[in-house]
């Protein structure tokens, strides 16, 4: 699997779902705007069509699509499948051509190559139209770390972001790591101290992940110094066997071999999830969603325990890994400004607060909404503002580097697939961490020719 990590449909929104029902009933009095466009209704009868995967957002969403539909005099018909079977359809129906689908997500690690082969509509062209866009939606108002796959090098943008998703670290035991004298880690250095204080105790790993080795390895090879390749998105030779790429696999592999529960190699988010939130490992380090469920979730047994905080960082640097999620316009669709006025109406400031505000999701990418006071009140959880967590991880690539170039080149997927075997033979004993970086790297290159890029 070479997709991004997804994120979990926390069960706090779901509690807050039920409590919200009666709100989106009432809501067309509560002062949404509506693009003045859709108003006056040019597209009434029009039934739009748009695709995407399984995710809560969605789910969420089509509780106010009814709003939209009746101000407008648009139907709407949102597909949504499983994450790799999205994937598939989209990249077909892109790469081929199709006009099937009015808009559709456009999927963080496939982005950079629907935006290459000018497979979407740019969207400067609607934003920058003030008969279809008010001055008030203002796409500037974007979190630009979370912006980056969507936007060509010229700068033209081609989705905006209804997701992120930024790497935080849980620990679910911090009453053992008091009794054990450490504090929580700030370097590599002390995550590997604190991992060997808590491991075995009160019958708790140290640390657990889970199989996407591809999403979790990177920012410890970068926290070492290297990178996925070479100089991306420019240079996209491998770089797997450098000095700082076999650094960062041999000490992310021995907190799994170490530290972990048996059989982690195996182990999916969720099993990773469901060992934190027990209290059987104590240090899991994903998205966000993921991590945050220690506080949030009716079957955590670690809420009083629980700290969540920034992943450490290495010799070099501070890399934790970001990602997000689109909407965009086929170049082919149909109905283009229509299309439009749906994106616009599903991602614009009023619906985004009301959205926070009826069901505390978190992963808004505004930052105008998440710096906002209800914002805050709904996401600071014993004590601990999540919100700003998340906002310094998804701005932090958009504020030098973009370090997170790796992912969002065309070819990632290729490689990808690799660091994970890499990994596994790291982890089951079939190789040292020099020997399967090596054959990792070879392999990447073999795939890249096979695919027609030159290196």
């Amino acid at each position: 699997m070479t997709s991004i990590p997804t994120v979990h449909p926390d069960p706090q929104r779901r509690r807050l779902l039920k409590a919200a029902a009666g709100s989106v009933a009432t809501a067309a009095g509560a002062g949404l705007a509506f693009p003045a466009i859709a108003q006056s209704k040019p597209f009434n009868g029009l039934k739009l069509r748009g695709a995407a995967y399984q995710h809560g957002f969605f789910n969420i969403l089509r509780k106010y699509i009814p709003e939209f539909e009746q101000q407008t005099g648009m139907t709407v018909d949102l597909q949504l499948s499983a994450f790799p079977v999205y994937n598939q359809q989209a990249d077909l129906e892109l790469s081929s051509g199709g006009s099937a689908w009015d808009f559709c997500n456009v999927t963080f690690i496939l982005a950079a190559r629907w935006v290459a082969a000018g497979l979407l509509s740019n969207l400067d062209d609607f934003t920058g139209n003030r008969k279809l866009t008010p001055a008030s939606w203002n796409p500037d108002d974007f979190v630009r770390g979370a912006q980056l796959p969507y936007m060509d090098k010229s700068g033209k943008t081609y989705g905006f972001a209804w997701e992120g998703g930024a790497m935080l670290m849980g620990m679910s035991r911090t009453d053992l790591m008091k009794k054990r004298g450490v504090d929580t880690p700030t370097t590599f250095a002390e995550l590997q101290k604190v991992c060997d204080a808590v491991n075995g105790q009160d019958g708790t790993t140290g640390f657990v992940s889970s199989n996407l080795h591809h999403w979790f390895l990177p920012p410890y090879i970068q926290g070492f110094g290297g990178d996925l390749f070479v100089d991306p998105p420019a240079n996209i030779t491998p770089a797997l066997d450098t000095a700082a790429a076999v650094e960062g696999t041999a000490f992310y592999t021995q907190l799994l071999t170490k530290y972990s529960p048996q059989g982690v190699l195996g182990y999916t988010e969720d099993q990773a999830r469901a060992a934190l939130i027990s209290g059987r490992s104590n240090i899991f380090i994903h998205s966000s969603s993921w991590v945050t469920s220690m506080l949030t979730s009716p079957d955590s047994k670690v809420k009083d325990t629980a700290r969540v905080t920034r992943m450490p960082a290495g010799p070099k640097g501070d890399f934790p890994a970001s990602n997000s999620q689109g909407l965009g316009i086929p170049k082919n669709a149909k109905n283009k400004e229509a299309a439009w006025q749906f994106i616009q109406w599903a991602l614009s400031p009023e619906l985004s607060a009301r959205i926070v505000k009826d069901t505390g999701h978190p992963s808004i990418c505004r930052r105008s909404i998440i710096e906002s006071a209800e914002y805050k009140r709904v996401n600071t959880v014993n004590g601990q503002d999540l919100g700003k967590l998340y906002l310094e991880v998804l701005e932090q690539p958009g504020k030098t580097r973009n370090y997170m170039a790796y992912r969002t080149v065309k070819e990632f997927p290729l490689v990808g697939d690799v660091v994970n075997k890499a990994v596994e033979r790291v982890v089951s004993g079939q190789m040292p961490a020099a020997e399967s970086m090596k054959a990792a790297q070879e392999a990447a290159l073999a795939n890249l020719r096979r695919a027609g890029v030159k290196i």
